[in-house]
């Protein structure tokens, strides 16, 4: 396809001896969301880590814009334009959030790139915090730092992983307002969300998983069309 900025074709995941993920396949097409849906340990988050080199695919393909990444440590993967937020955050909770923005710049080429002040016009709550110990944010302050300290890599892949979980619905709506402006701005992003409703106003494209294979793909329009087809995979939201 030749807009695909990644591609899995076949990839297997093990933990131990345990298999995780049998034989994913997905495409993500360059500027679009696509939303990665699924029940708890259906394997969203086990998709995510393969991605970006945390756990190693036993067999199958992954590619950036072409080139395979699989065999990839995860500090290459990163350099090569795919980050990842992951799930809980992670900030560095000594640093001050400009120091957590600041450790995490990598310059790519690009006509726009990621700064420490684009990040304070995307999530403006961070502003005033800049000299604050991250340590010390509401876990939504801590959610707009970790999107950014990802964006500061200028990706040209960002992977969010559950990034609404545990905030209260005003600051879900501030991050997914953020979220939303990432796409305007054509960046390719895979997101993993509990929250049907917010995938589904953000997606493009879903893919739903279950058992760690893929269950269901199609456009978002096709979901919202048939939402059970869906849903009937997802337990209740």
């Amino acid at each position: 396809m030749a807009d695909e900025v990644l591609a899995l074709e076949g990839v297997h995941a093990h933990y131990g001896r345990s298999h995780v993920l049998h034989g994913i396949d997905l495409s993500l097409r360059r500027g679009r969301l696509l939303a990665l849906l699924g029940r708890n340990g259906a394997g969203k988050t086990t998709t995510m880590l393969t991605i970006s080199g945390l756990l190693k695919p036993t067999a199958g393909r992954i590619s950036l814009a072409g080139r395979a990444i699989g065999a990839l440590v995860p500090e290459a993967i990163a350099r090569s334009g795919v980050r990842l937020c992951p799930q809980g955050r992670r900030v560095f909770t000594s640093l001050s959030v400009q120091e957590n923005l600041d450790v995490a710049l990598q310059r790519r080429p690009g006509p726009k790139p990621w700064t420490s002040e684009r990040v304070y016009e995307l999530f403006p709550l961070l502003k005033p915090r800049v000299r604050q110990r991250a340590g010390t944010l509401s876990g939504g302050e801590q959610q707009m730092l970790a999107i950014g300290r990802a964006l500061m890599g200028n990706p040209e892949v960002l992977l969010l992983d559950e990034p609404s979980e545990g905030l209260a619905p005003r600051i879900v709506h501030e991050v997914a307002e953020g979220i939303a402006r990432l796409k305007e701005e054509g960046l390719s992003i895979i997101l993993v969300e509990q929250n049907f409703a917010l995938a589904m106003r953000l997606a493009d494209d879903v893919v739903v998983l279950n058992t760690g294979a893929v269950a269901m793909r199609g456009t978002a329009e096709q979901v919202h069309a048939d939402p059970e087809s869906a849903t009937k995979h997802l337990g209740v939201f």
